[in-house]
């Protein structure tokens, strides 16, 4: 019986640490960085063409436009990705674009809110693309994984920039083609 209370005593302190955790470390933040040896405007191009999302997006499916221009502020979008067998849906709100230089959105989900700029640069006839992060859980639960997540969703983001940079430096598609 007295094994009993310790082993109760132990799970209670476990789980109060769990929830301390995510009231603690609400917010997760981080950036990454790459450099693409390819031209800022190309790279730009490649980034925002929806046909190579899934080229360096883990798990992504489509995109379906629900409000706004397409690629404008304020335009609205279903992020359809597969993770672990299961479809999951993210909101993307577009906050801030400046063409070539960066784009900030919010997402937002059942699980998680997230904020998200990538940013480029020219620098020496290649690109150095940033990525700034901070996300948060929806609940207490959800709040305490993020927090106890947060180097495997840096991890995620740092294969995501290595597959952009993969689909960069392999893009064939001439965006800025000229008519005659």
């Amino acid at each position: 019986m007295k094994y009993l209370k310790y082993i109760l005593v132990i799970i209670a302190l476990l789980i109060i640490g769990f929830f301390l955790l995510g009231l603690i470390k609400s917010e997760v933040t981080y950036e990454c960085e790459i450099t693409v040896d390819k031209p800022l405007e190309e790279s730009w191009a490649v980034s925002q063409d929806e046909e190579k999302m899934s080229d360096w997006l883990d798990g992504f499916q489509r995109i379906e436009h629900v409000s706004g221009t397409p690629g404008t502020v304020g335009a609205v979008s279903d992020v359809y990705f597969i993770t672990e067998g299961q479809e999951m849906t993210i909101r993307e709100t577009i906050k801030n674009i400046v063409p070539n230089e960066s784009i900030t959105m919010s997402f937002t989900s059942d699980f998680m809110n997230m904020d998200y700029k990538l940013a480029m640069e020219s620098v020496g006839g290649k690109t150095k693309i940033m990525s700034s992060t901070t996300a948060m859980g929806n609940g207490m639960v959800s709040r305490s994984i993020m927090a106890l997540a947060g180097n495997s969703i840096k991890a995620q983001e740092e294969t995501n920039l290595a597959s952009l940079k993969k689909t960069i430096e392999n893009n064939a598609k001439n965006y800025f083609a000229t008519e005659n």
